[in-house]
C-alpha cells in the first residue's frame, strides 16, 4: 500500500492518494483534480474511489470532477445525504482496494456524517487512519460548524459526540497507527493545530490536549469550545456546494479567464456590482490601485481571506492581477466556491495607469517612520490581528479591530480620522487599509513588515512597559 499526502499550504489542506495493486483511492480532493489524475497515470493505475470524510466547509471538494473524469465511486460515511449519485457507507463497512482494504469508522462530532477511514495494508496490518476534521495533529475539529447548516444541532451536543467518537472509536486503536488529518496549522477548522501534518496516534495521546486519558466529557466540551473564533461566512455556503453539487471547474475557468478591456472592465464593475479584487502584493497595491478595489494578495492566505472578507460566494468579482497569475487567482477562488468571476483587466494595472484613469495610493511606513508618527496625538493605531495574537502582545494605545470583523466594524470609525494599521507582516494590514479606503476613510497608513519588523527595529532599544505591551 502506497500512501501519499498532497498538501496545499494556502488552505492548510491535505488530500491523500492511496494505491494498491493498480487501484487508487483519493481522499478529500481539492477541486482541481489534474494532479491526482497525473499521479494515477504515472503509476498505470485506475482511480476507483473518492472518499469524503465529511461535507467540507472551508473548501469545495473535487469529488464531482473526479467522478466525471474517472467514473470513480464517491463514498461518504453514515448519515450523509448528498444530492448526487454517491455511496453512503455503513459503520464498519470494508472496501477492497487492490490487495489492501479501507474500513469505515463513523466518528460524528465535527459534523454528523464525519467519518475516518482505516487503511489496512496487503498483509492485514493497520497502517494509517485518515481522520478528516475529526482529529488533527495537536487539536480536534471544531464542533460548531454544523449548527450553521442544521438548526437543531448545538455546538455542545456535537462536542459531546466528538468526545465519544474519539474515545470509543479512535483512542482504542494501535499507538503506532499514523494519523493523516485533513488540515494543519493555519486552517480555521481548528484552533491549536500543529505545523506537523502527520503523527502517530500514541504521540497524540500524549500531547494532544483533547485526548487526555483523564478528561471528562464536561471538561472536553468546555475546552474544545473555548476561544473559538466565529467561522468565516463562506463556510456554510461551501458545505451546501459540497452537498448539493456545483459547476465543473473547466466551465468556471472558461468564464473567469476572460480578458477585459478597460471599458469592459468598468461596465462589468458597474452593471454587475462586482468587487474589484486586486491580487497583487501589498507594496505594489499601495503604489497604484484602482479606486474602490479590494486588495487580497496571492502571496498570502488568499482564498481563506477572500472567503472571510467577501460575505457571499456568488458575489460577482473582476480581477486585477500581475500578468501570468490570472489562472492561479481563479483556481484559488474556485477552491472556496467563488465561481462568479467575470474576467480580469487586460494589461493589469499598467493599462489602467496608461489610460490616465484615477489611481489610489496608500502610504506604507517603515518602522522608524512608524515610531515617529506614533508621537502625534491625533493618530489612532489599529491592530487587525486575531484576538489571540492581540492578547499575546500589542502596541500600547492600539485598539483591536480584527480583520475578520472589520467589514462590520468599520462603520464605527470617524471618516475624518487618521489611522495607522498593523498586523504581523503587513499582509492583513493592507487588506484592512483597502477596506477603510473603500468606506471613504482617506487618511490611512500601514506598517511595512508589521509588528515583526517593528520588533526587530526596537529590540535593542526598549523593553516591555507592561505585560503583553510593546512600546
Amino acid at each position: 500500500m502506497e500512501i501519499k499526502q498532497i498538501y496545499t499550504n494556502c488552505l492548510a489542506h491535505a488530500a491523500y492518494y492511496v494505491e494498491s495493486d493498480g487501484e487508487v483511492a483519493i481522499f478529500d480532493p481539492l477541486r482541481e483534480v489534474q494532479s491526482y489524475l497525473d499521479m494515477a497515470s504515472a503509476a498505470n493505475a485506475q482511480i476507483k474511489y473518492v472518499f469524503e470524510t465529511h461535507f467540507h466547509a472551508d473548501f469545495v471538494s473535487g469529488h464531482l470532477d473526479l467522478k466525471l473524469k474517472t467514473g470513480a465511486t464517491i463514498i461518504y460515511g453514515p448519515t450523509a445525504a448528498p444530492y448526487f449519485d454517491a455511496l453512503t457507507a455503513t459503520d464498519g463497512q470494508v472496501f477492497k482496494l487492490g490487495n489492501a482494504r479501507i474500513k469505515v469508522i463513523h466518528t460524528p462530532g465535527h459534523t454528523m456524517e464525519s467519518t475516518c477511514f482505516l487503511l489496512i495494508d496487503e498483509n492485514g496490518k493497520e497502517q494509517g487512519l485518515i481522520t478528516g476534521d475529526t482529529l488533527f495533529i495537536g487539536d480536534v475539529g471544531r464542533p460548531d460548524l454544523a449548527q450553521h447548516v442544521q438548526a437543531d444541532l448545538t455546538q455542545e451536543k456535537l462536542a459531546g459526540m466528538l468526545y465519544d467518537s474519539l474515545r470509543d472509536k479512535i483512542m482504542p486503536l494501535s499507538d503506532d497507527l499514523i494519523i493523516y488529518p485533513n488540515h494543519g496549522a493555519g486552517s480555521a477548522c481548528g484552533k491549536k493545530m500543529s505545523h506537523q501534518t502527520t503523527d502517530t496516534l500514541g504521540n497524540q495521546k500524549e500531547h494532544n490536549y483533547a485526548l487526555r486519558a483523564d478528561m471528562s466529557k464536561e471538561e472536553f466540551i468546555k475546552e474544545v469550545l473555548m476561544g473559538l473564533a466565529p467561522p468565516p461566512a463562506y463556510f456554510p455556503q461551501n458545505v451546501m456546494l459540497n452537498m448539493q453539487g456545483y459547476a465543473h471547474l473547466h466551465k468556471i475557468m472558461e468564464k473567469a479567464l476572460t480578458e477585459l478591456e478597460i471599458r469592459e472592465f468598468v461596465i462589468a464593475a458597474v452593471m454587475n456590482k462586482a468587487v474589484i479584487l486586486d491580487t497583487r502584493n501589498a507594496s505594489d497595491y499601495a503604489t497604484a490601485a484602482i479606486p474602490g478595489s479590494l486588495n487580497i494578495g496571492l502571496d498570502g492566505a488568499f482564498a481563506s481571506w477572500v472567503g472571510t472578507v467577501i460575505p457571499r460566494v456568488d458575489q460577482a468579482i473582476i480581477l486585477v492581477c500581475n500578468k501570468g497569475t490570472e489562472e492561479e487567482a481563479v483556481t484559488r477562488l474556485a477552491r472556496v466556491g467563488f465561481d462568479n468571476c467575470l474576467g480580469f483587466l487586460k494589461g493589469g494595472i499598467q493599462s489602467w495607469i496608461e489610460s490616465g484613469k484615477p489611481l489610489r495610493t496608500t502610504t506604507r511606513l517603515e518602522p522608524v517612520s512608524f515610531l515617529e508618527l506614533l508621537q502625534e496625538q491625533d493618530i489612532q493605531l489599529i491592530d487587525v490581528r486575531k484576538k489571540s495574537e492581540f492578547e499575546s502582545q500589542y502596541i500600547q494605545g492600539a485598539i483591536h479591530m480584527p480583520l475578520n470583523k472589520l467589514q462590520d466594524d468599520v462603520v464605527t470609525l470617524d471618516k475624518n480620522g487618521k489611522y495607522l494599521l498593523y498586523c504581523v507582516g503587513g499582509y492583513r494590514s493592507m487588506i484592512a487599509a483597502s477596506i477603510l479606503k473603500n468606506n471613504n476613510i482617506k487618511n490611512v497608513q500601514d506598517l511595512v513588515g508589521g509588528i515583526n519588523a517593528l520588533q526587530n527595529t526596537i529590540a535593542p532599544l526598549t523593553a516591555y512597559q507592561e505585560p503583553n505591551t510593546l512600546l
